[in-house]
């Protein structure tokens, strides 16, 4: 696009920055209707595993419920609590909802349709995805009250736990891959189980990570049954307890474009991104963005079917299972794939 730009006459400088500010855009509006629609359809998915119709009013099918709610926060009054610290308060939601959209920058959508296709992909992921949980700490702090700040500590203990388990599943894909380059990845799928399978997931030494990464990415964006940071039944909403108008809603944009997110990299770190699930020549006659967002989207319904029928975890199993499971798990299973490597790839 920037040699578009060029051709029209503008200097490079000018050219790279409109054709960035462009691929922003172009990731960021769909993706806030995304969210939109995507939180209908948790609801709709919870209604349906409950029994009951969930939004059916606002618009046909209740469609425009999410855009009604949405309204309805925008046009209430920002309550700023008299003890808290204004500063603060009002920069946390920011930084959450502001670091749920940057790391979309480097998420391949399909081969080349990417805003940076930068080398260490993976380790920009795992970097800036950590930030999100100051959004939360600082909240907590800010707000000057002892719920918020109950579940602050609560997300700073629970983010530090299932981002190391984390990190050491994508060291296991990265040693297979030979890099952290994202479409690298994808490519590295291409016919990976007897030579016409897709997909990391179906490779018996990575699939326990696959499943290790699902949970963990759960617990990651604080998805029941791991919502310890705000469970109502304790700490009435957590960080979020003093927030309203717009503010409580960035909170609610930016937790759904993470859980996107995770669901985006299930598809593309395990089960083979855009390319389809069997490396079949008339596969790839659909658009590899539409497999992208067929897997993301079937991701997004498992996460809402454990919410919808999982019950809550206390803190205790919470923080036992990232330590004393997932740890070690996670670790021995570097050293597996680690050794595989070096006897069947090296020979060594």
């Amino acid at each position: 696009m920037t040699a578009l730009f060029e051709s029209w006459g503008l200097p490079y400088d000018w050219a790279w920055f409109v054709s960035t500010m462009i691929g922003i855009l172009v990731i960021a509006l769909p993706l806030m209707l995304a969210v939109a629609m995507i939180i209908y359809a948790d609801r709709k998915i919870w209604a349906a595993m409950a029994l009951r119709r969930g939004p059916n009013v606002v618009g046909p099918w209740g469609l425009l419920q999410s855009f009604a709610d949405g309204a309805k926060v925008f046009l209430q009054e920002t309550i700023i609590p008299a003890a808290a610290n204004k500063g603060l308060f009002l920069i946390a939601p920011i930084i959450t909802f502001t670091v749920a959209l940057i790391v979309w920058a480097v998420i391949p959508f399909a081969p080349g349709v990417v805003l940076a296709d930068i080398n260490i992909g993976l380790l920009y992921v795992l970097a800036a995805s950590s930030i999100g949980v100051y959004g939360v700490i600082i909240a907590g702090w800010a707000s000057n009250s002892k719920y918020p700040f109950y579940s602050a500590l609560r997300a700073a203990a629970q983010m530090v736990s299932y981002e190391v388990s984390i990190g050491f599943v994508l060291i296991s894909v990265v040693l297979w891959t030979g890099s952290f380059n994202m479409s690298a990845i994808v490519e590295g799928q291409r016919a990976h189980i007897f030579g016409f399978i897709n997909g990391y997931g179906f490779n018996p030494l990575l699939f326990p990570m696959a499943v290790v990464f699902l949970i963990s990415a759960m617990a990651e964006t604080a998805r029941t049954p791991f919502d310890l940071t705000e469970a109502e039944s304790e700490l009435v909403a957590g960080y979020q307890t003093e927030y309203s108008s717009m503010s409580f809603a960035l909170y609610w944009l930016g937790e759904y474009a993470n859980v996107i997110l995770m669901c985006g990299l299930n598809a593309i770190l395990f089960w083979g991104g855009w390319l389809p699930p069997v490396d079949w020549a008339p596969l790839y006659m659909v658009p590899g963005i539409i497999w992208f967002f067929a897997k993301l989207l079937f991701f997004f319904f498992v996460f809402s079917w454990v919410k919808a029928t999982v019950p809550r975890y206390r803190y205790d199993q919470l923080m036992r299972l990232g330590w004393k499971v997932f740890l070690p798990l996670s670790l021995f299973w570097v050293f597996l794939v680690s050794g595989w490597l070096m006897l069947t790839r090296y020979g060594v």
